[in-house]
This record gives structure tokens, C-alpha cells and sequence, in this order.
């Protein structure tokens, strides 16, 4: 690279990693408890265990987890860490965007700007590369790994480029199964390039040494399908269903498809927060829409029009069309969360790019869909950390979150009361147990949802019923916005007998001081749901 293109690049690097500082530091980003359950894996790890997936199912892969007990490692046992293990990870997505812009282009100055425009992205992605589900930072970081590296096989038939195809995408199968959707276009692009060849030995030589890498990258699963079966194992991560749909098939493929337009598209150009569907700095979306469309019809022209890089754009917009066809034909259907749409990003901010490097219309034209682009970005990303709470948050459901500030008064009111064993819900059980270093150990048996309705999915690990089972005391722990479930509590202790105390600390209600134990399987409080 020349001067000036390392110049941007290493600032861009820079900016992103003082704006992510920044809504860490600034509180900006809760901690909830997905994070934490990725959290307690780490801290269990360096403990001894060896866990294969996400607790509590069988995919999404402990890939993050491990990464994040390094830094614990080298750093202790804190949220920030947690942070800054996605941040780097992050760092390693802009690095590589910038490798397969270059690659795929044959033009560094466009891997450069998709990196200027990527320091600080759409809400959207710096929400999914700031905290940690369990994967999704590692998926964004292997998929563009697949992609530089088959984009490289074009050039290159070199034993360990193919293998090492095949090593990503088997880690991302069993890190992240949305990896999927970088390999099918993958998958096609070098098997169409080594078919063209006509030689039936080379062909079957490399496509047995890919398969290689794919199965010693997801070993993994080889090992927990051995222990638990394979056909448990696919239909997890096919993605099981939790609802059923009595329409016909072509009415429900119409229905998921018009889901995707309207879920997919206002988080994936940053016009909505994937928490939220209020939209981000109305006063500048028509800027930015212009400068999206402009982006849009240009990609179109450049899938259109006949040269040397046709297939190369027909590769990264195949991630694209891979995503729409998995959401349309399986179950995450169901899910409008915006992390199932982070591989979108990809194909429209290297678009973006080529457009402001290749495009023939007027240079000020360029740089003013450029700037809307970027200055919506930023704008997006400002307003989401004024407006908390709730600040970034991966949690749709407002009933859901919980203001975090109170967590320490909350660990020292139970540690004083010596009520360190108990029953609570999903979102307060396993930030609590990590934030107080396992000395609290609240199972999430109660429900959350204002209906009541419950699944047992949510209770993840089961040496913590263990404790909570042989202790002879229990407190429960529930939040302001479940008052139908504080009002049942209240009224089965009274009918049952129990005598309690209630301490009410910020967003949290905590039933102490029962006169005996009760679980909440001897209570009518919830409506068990379909696992």
C-alpha cells in the first residue's frame, strides 16, 4: 500500500476502536445475559471445562468463549474484557474488508474506503461487534475469510489455499452456522473455476482436500455428534421449530419473504436500531436512502455488464442471496432480530466502495453519496448512545431490560442478607452469577414475558439448579416491569403460608426472608411453552 491508503486505513482503525471505548466506557452498551452465560463459559473453561456450544443447546459454538477466557487470562475477569476481545475481532473484519475489497476489485483504494465507511457502521453492526451472542463477531471475521480466500483460489491452486478454504468453512459451521452464507456462493465460485479446467483428477484432488479442511474445522461437532447424535445436532442448527404455521407452504414462503423487506432492509441500511422500530435521525434518511439506492443501481450495472470482475461481484452479492433464501426457507424466519442480517452489510459497503472509486458519474456526486453514507453513520451511531437507556441494546422486547446501574447494590443487599440461593428470570439470572463471581446463584425458572408463558430453555446450566436445589433457603428476584408475576408471588406465599420481606432496589424486587423454602414448580405462576 502506498502511504496515504496505510494513513487511512490504521486511522480508521483507530477511530473505531476509541468510538467502541467509548460506549463501553460510557455505559452505553448493558450487559445482559447472553453475554454473561458467553461470559461464565470463559470463566468455567479456565476452570477445566471444555464446552462445545452456547450452554443450554446444540449450536453456536464455544469459539467466543474460548477467546474470551484468553482475555480473562491476561486481564481478569471483567466486562470490559469481554469488550475488547469483540473489538479486536472487529479489527480483524475491518483488515480482512479491506483484503477481499482489494482482492475481489483488484484495487486497494476500494477495500480502503469500505473501511473508512466500516470504523463506525450502521447501528446495527456496531451493536452485534460490540457485545458477544456467541458468535456473531467471529462469523462476520470467517466470512470474509471464505471470501479472500476463494477469490485467491481464482489465481492460485495451492494445496494449503484449498484446504484452508475448507478449515473456515467448517470452523464457522460449528462457530456460527450463518457462515453458510458465505460458503454456498464460496462453494460455487471455486467449484465452477476448477470444473472449467476439465481435468476430472485436479477437480476431485482439491474438492477431497477442501473436504478435509471442513471436516477438521468443525471437529467439534464431529465430537458432540458422536456423543449425542447427528440427527439432534442438524436439526438445531437447521434452526428447530418453536411455532408452528398452519399456512400453506407458498402463502408462509410469501409471508417470511415480506418479513425479510421489512425486518432486513431499515436495520441493514441503518434506518432502525435492530431493538427498536422507531427510526434513527429521521431528518437525514432521505439523504441517505438517495445515497442507497445510488449504491444499489450501481451493483446492479457492475452484475449486468460483462468483465473480468462479473463473477467476482456474483460472489459477494451471493452472500446476499444466501441470506434471503435461509431466511425465507427456515425457521430463523420467526426471529426479526438484526443479527441475522449482518452478512447484508457486506455486499452493500463494498458496493458503496467500488462506487466511490469506480463509478463514471461526476466525482462531486461520489463524494456526496459517499459523505450522506458516512454522515448517517455516525449520526445513527450518536443518537443510539444519547438515547439510553436503553443505549445498544440486543433486547426487542422493552419488558426485558433492566437498568444496570443497580447490580452492585443488588449483590450487596442478598450478600448481606445471606440470600445467595434462589429463583429469578432468564435476564437477571446469569448477569447476576457472574457479576458476583458465582457466590449468587439464581436459577432462571420464572417467566419474563408480561404473558407469563415460560421455557424451560432458559434455565442453561444445570450445576446451578444443583446448588439451588440443596440449598435450604431460597429468595426469589423479579423486576418492576413483571408486576402480574410479583402480584402471583405474593398472592401463592399467602395462600400457602409462607411469611417474606419485599426490598425493591432500582429495577429489581427481591422476596427475601421466606419462613420456608417453595420452589416455583409447587407455585401457579407461569404457562409452560414448547421448548
Amino acid at each position: 500500500m502506498n502511504r496515504k491508503s496505510t494513513f487511512i486505513l490504521f486511522g480508521s482503525f483507530l477511530v473505531s476502536l476509541l468510538w467502541k471505548g467509548f460506549i463501553v466506557f460510557s455505559e452505553r452498551v448493558p450487559f445482559n445475559a447472553d453475554e454473561a452465560i458467553v461470559a461464565l463459559m470463559a470463566k468455567h473453561i479456565l476452570q477445566g471445562e471444555r464446552p462445545i456450544f452456547f450452554y443450554g443447546q446444540s449450536y453456536m459454538g464455544s469459539l467466543d468463549a474460548y477467546l474470551i477466557a484468553a482475555g480473562f487470562a491476561l486481564f481478569g475477569q471483567h466486562v470490559w474484557v469481554i469488550r475488547l476481545v469483540q473489538a479486536l475481532l472487529y479489527l480483524g473484519f475491518l483488515y480482512t474488508l479491506f483484503l477481499v475489497g482489494k482482492e475481489a476489485f483488484d484495487n486497494e483504494k476500494i477495500g480502503v474506503w469500505a473501511v473508512v465507511l466500516s470504523a463506525i457502521p450502521v447501528v446495527n453492526v456496531t451493536l452485534y461487534t460490540t457485545i458477544t451472542l456467541g458468535g456473531y463477531g467471529e462469523a462476520l471475521l470467517l466470512g470474509n475469510l471464505i471470501l479472500l480466500t476463494a477469490l485467491r483460489l481464482e489465481k492460485s491452486s495451492s494445496g494449503w489455499l484449498v484446504w484452508g478454504l475448507g478449515f473456515w468453512i467448517g470452523l464457522g459451521v460449528w462457530c456460527n452456522a450463518i457462515t453458510l452464507v458465505y460458503s454456498l456462493p464460496a462453494g460455487i465460485f471455486v467449484l465452477v473455476n476448477w470444473f472449467k479446467r476439465r481435468d476430472a483428477l485436479f477437480f476431485v484432488e482439491k474438492s477431497a482436500l477442501a473436504l478435509l479442511g471442513v471436516l477438521l474445522g468443525a471437529f467439534p461437532l464431529w465430537i458432540y455428534a458422536a456423543q449425542h447424535g447427528f440427527f439432534s445436532l442438524l436439526a438445531d442448527l437447521l434452526g428447530s421449530p418453536t411455532v408452528s404455521n398452519p399456512y400453506p407452504w407458498i402463502v408462509k414462503i410469501g409471508m417470511y419473504l415480506t418479513w425479510f423487506i421489512l425486518f432486513a432492509i431499515p436495520v441493514t441500511w441503518g434506518f432502525r436500531p435492530p431493538w427498536s422500530v422507531d427510526w434513527l435521525v429521521p431528518p437525514l434518511i432521505p439523504f441517505a436512502l438517495v445515497a442507497w439506492l445510488a449504491v444499489l443501481v450501481w451493483i446492479y450495472r457492475c452484475l449486468s455488464k460483462p468483465s473480468l470482475q462479473r463473477s467476482h461481484w456474483w460472489l459477494v452479492t451471493g452472500v446476499g442471496w444466501s441470506l434471503m433464501f435461509a431466511y425465507v426457507f427456515t425457521q430463523f424466519s420467526k426471529d426479526p432480530s438484526g443479527r441475522y442480517f449482518l452478512p447484508l452489510y457486506i455486499p452493500l459497503i463494498l458496493g458503496a466502495a467500488h462506487f466511490m472509486v469506480r463509478s463514471s458519474v461526476p466525482r462531486w456526486a461520489r463524494i456526496v453519496v459517499f459523505a450522506s453514507l458516512l454522515t448517517y453513520f455516525i449520526a445513527g451511531n450518536i443518537a443510539s448512545a444519547l438515547a439510553t437507556p436503553p443505549g445498544f441494546t440486543s433486547q426487542l422486547d422493552a419488558s426485558t431490560r433492566i437498568e444496570r446501574k443497580y447490580d452492585g447494590e443488588l449483590i450487596r443487599f442478598l450478600q448481606e442478607q445471606e440470600e445467595t440461593r434462589g429463583y429469578t428470570h432468564y435476564w437477571v439470572a446469569y448477569p447476576l452469577a457472574f457479576e458476583s463471581n458465582e457466590t449468587l446463584i439464581f436459577v432462571p425458572d420464572l417467566p419474563y414475558h408480561l404473558n407469563l408463558s415460560y421455557t424451560p430453555r432458559d434455565n442453561r446450566y444445570e450445576p446451578y439448579n444443583c446448588l439451588v436445589n440443596e440449598s435450604q433457603r431460597v429468595a426469589y428476584i423479579t423486576t418492576q416491569q413483571t408486576e402480574r408475576l410479583n402480584a402471583l408471588l405474593r398472592q401463592q406465599f399467602a395462600e400457602k403460608g409462607i411469611t417474606w420481606q419485599e426490598k425493591s432496589i432500582g429495577d429489581y424486587l427481591v422476596f427475601y426472608n421466606l419462613s420456608h423454602k417453595i420452589t416455583p414448580d409447587e407455585l401457579v405462576i407461569q404457562e409452560v411453552a414448547e421448548p
